[in-house]
């Protein structure tokens, strides 16, 4: 993580019994929803819209997990959401998972998102709009 990121948003989530894999504990690949879950609803309690219809919209360039401790059903997760500076069409973001009443972190990740105009499928501005959310403090 930059040491420039700033908490951005947190969120907590249930797990769920389907999350798990045949090991018994969280799949890897849901670590990434759980990720993606927490840009989303920052991005709506912001203001700013996530749906194909609008002209602009964030997309995923790549993205990363590191997996420090098995998750496991019962529990809920906490993520913290850090974000970079954000440059022209795109901002590097970093998570952390928590299991609640746990302090240790239990995965890291990151994702790079730029804006995509989505007629042209080629980079955009980041809105003002979108670009203002950085300002906001932390939720």
């Amino acid at each position: 993580m930059s040491p420039n990121a700033k908490l951005i948003y947190t969120t907590r989530m249930a797990v769920r019994w389907g999350d798990m894999d045949a090991y018994g504990h969280v799949n890897n690949t849901v670590y990434f929803r759980y990720f993606e879950q927490t840009r989303v609803e920052w991005a709506e309690r912001m203001g700013s819209r996530v749906s194909p219809e609008e002209p602009v919209g964030p997309v995923i360039i790549n993205a990363s997990c590191t997996f420090l401790a098995p998750v496991n059903y019962p529990a809920t997760v906490v993520i913290k959401m850090y974000a970079g500076d954000p440059g022209r069409s795109s901002v590097m973001t970093w998570y952390e998972l928590f299991v609640e009443g746990d302090e240790r972190v239990y995965a890291e990740g990151a994702a790079k998102t730029v804006w995509m105009d989505t007629r042209t499928g080629k980079s955009a501005p980041i809105p003002d709009v979108v670009r203002a959310l950085f300002d906001t403090p932390a939720a």
